[in-house]
């Protein structure tokens, strides 16, 4: 097992995420299998509590695990399924060490964190990196570990010796770290001393950079490379040099250009890996695939826009594998993608008096948009302003597509309007609502109490049903009886309101395997009116989109019919 380490120093978000992903998806296109895991230096057990506005969106896998948003970039760049084990959080070493501690494991000895939360550390990536990660059940040949935060935080002390003995107990040659820093721009002038700063704290704590990524605003110059290689004791062809570029799906290729393929390769000796014939032509077609995509989208001229109306959108990294998702489509579509940010609160009617230039900009972005989008969140706040904002996309004709909370709030919208219920609406924004009144209701199973992974998540079956065969949602899908797909919610629709909607015309296409419980809807006689109770962003992929997103994408560029015609079945991203 090869290990390549990302760290980052100077400021934290300096795209560490995106540079381990790229990392990885090109020693996957020399044929290697790529696994990654997450280090995040806080006290909490996963992300699921977290507010989206202070740590960005809650990324869900397949065993239901609630992690970091960049295992998501993982999964969307190597086309990998991780499991929750393969984001590792101080609350979970903490958690297992006084387990163990509890139980005896370490009975007549001193509990401290050298060596017992290092070994702890060390074990657990050890373990977690020989899981199988694709569909071939066979162990991974590389794993990329990212640590988050800023080395030298207190937080991340721990994990920064943790490695620091893990070097050499894989060997020099299986180990091998990238450190990402920041080279501000000021007045023209690209400066070095951060980066200096940082490899020096990263030198006193024991570990050596084998490469620097050098995130900066403009190319950098040839001198700048020099310094930073001399001072930090580096060869020049070491140092990365990593400007903005049109989309992160362009920074692969940035670093193939400059050789990091070759420089790991001599590094850890990948040359000595058995790689398959086979392996090594997919890893082939992934390059050229990837090439072409991203190509094909630099030449893209005619736009799509799609407004997001949300709640958490003063942080659009609360967002982030939508935007991703619509990225995928867009891209799959030929289209240049414009996101209009809406706060649902924006919307409302009480916006208006209290200032009425937020409340008509709103309605402007909503009103010229090509398709309306609503996804997830939780609470009563903005809630009126997504009714309002699907209830425009469904008389006007607009695509929309609701994930989860925007699946429960055109439900909503439908049972007040259509069926002429005007004070419908969800439990979870009014407790004390009538019987006849709950559109929304809470799920049986869930506790109401303990709100940390209790839930319904992780993937689960949705099965089309009978009458569902000329549905869009289900071609999109490639005509299958069931598809599979990631959840996370509390709340699901009445269920004894469901034949009374249906009836109405808003098709519940899809439903769970016990035929209950709402999954997809479908309004009838419209060009794409489509939600889903689960979170389809989750497993969407760079080089297989979602098909919910496609299909929205599609609907508001005017190419559904077209895109319907595509064998969307065969999986483009199966390497």
């Amino acid at each position: 097992m090869k290990y390549v380490v990302v760290s980052g120093g100077v400021i934290s978000g300096i795209g560490k995420g995106v540079l381990a992903s790229s990392t990885g998806l090109l020693l996957k296109t020399l044929g290697l299998r790529v696994t990654s895991i997450k280090i995040d230096p806080y006290l909490n057990i996963d992300a699921g509590t977290m507010s989206p506005l202070e740590h960005g969106e809650c990324f869900v896998l397949d065993d239901g695990g609630e992690v970091d948003l960049d295992l998501g970039n993982y999964e969307r760049y190597l086309g990998i399924s991780l499991t929750r084990d393969h984001n590792i959080t101080t609350g979970k070493i903490y958690s297992h060490v006084i387990e163990k501690e509890r139980k005896g494991d370490y009975l007549g000895k001193t509990v401290q964190v050298v060596p017992h939360i290092t070994n702890a550390i060390q074990d657990w990536i050890e373990k977690v990196s020989r899981i199988p990660v694709d569909n071939s059940g066979i162990e991974p040949d590389v794993c990329i570990i990212e640590l988050g935060g800023t080395v030298g935080d207190i937080e991340s002390a721990p994990f920064v010796e943790a490695l620091r003995q893990f070097q050499f107990r894989v060997g020099h040659e299986n180990f091998a770290l990238i450190h990402v820093s920041l080279v501000p721009v000021i007045h023209g002038e690209q400066k070095t001393k951060p980066t200096q700063a940082a490899i020096k704290d990263l030198r006193s704590l024991g570990l050596l950079p084998d490469m620097i990524g050098c995130r900066c605003s403009t190319e950098l110059d040839i001198p700048t490379i020099e310094k930073i290689a001399m001072f930090c004791h580096v060869g020049a062809e070491q140092v990365l040099a990593i400007r903005d570029v049109n989309s992160t799906y362009h920074v692969p290729l940035l670093l193939k250009e400059q050789k990091m393929v070759d420089f790991l390769t001599r590094r850890l000796r990948l040359d000595e890996l058995n790689i398959s014939g086979e392996m090594a032509h997919k890893g082939e077609e992934l390059f050229n695939k990837w090439s072409s995509l991203t190509t094909k989208h630099d030449q893209s001229f005619e736009n799509v826009t799609i407004a997001i109306v949300g709640k958490y959108t003063n942080l659009h990294d609360s967002y982030l594998s939508v935007i991703k998702s619509l990225e995928h489509s867009a891209m799959r579509c030929g289209r240049k993608l414009e996101i209009v940010w809406v706060e649902s609160t924006d919307l409302e009617p009480e916006t208006e008096s209290a200032n009425k230039s937020n409340f008509h900009t709103a309605w402007q972005l909503v009103c010229k948009a090509d398709g309306i989008l609503v996804p997830g969140g939780f609470g009563s706040r903005g809630i009126e302003g997504m009714i309002a904002a699907a209830k425009w996309a469904r008389e006007n004709k607009v695509p929309y597509l609701g994930v989860c909370l925007g699946l429960q709030i055109a439900v909503i919208e439908f049972v007040r309007n259509v069926l002429g219920k005007k004070e419908a609406s969800s439990i979870e924004f009014d407790p004390e609502l009538t019987e006849e009144n709950q559109a929304v209701v809470y799920m049986p199973e869930i506790d109401r109490e303990r709100l940390g992974g209790t839930m319904r998540l992780g993937l689960r079956p949705t099965v089309f049903q009978e009458d569902s065969e000329s549905s869009k949602i289900r071609k999109l899908y490639g005509d299958s009886a069931e598809v599979f797909e990631r959840h996370r919610h509390r709340y699901e629709v009445n269920p004894k309101l469901m034949e009374e909607i249906s009836n109405n015309g808003l098709k519940f296409v899809g439903k769970d395997e016990a035929g209950e419980r709402c999954e997809i809807f479908e309004l009838d006689d419209h060009p794409f009116y489509v939600a889903t109770q689960y979170h389809p962003e989750y497993i969407s992929k760079v080089l297989d989109p979602s098909r919910p997103f496609l299909g929205l994408i599609a609907a508001a560029s005017g190419k559904l019919d077209e895109v319907l015609r595509m064998d969307l079945k065969q999986r483009s991203n199966d390497f």
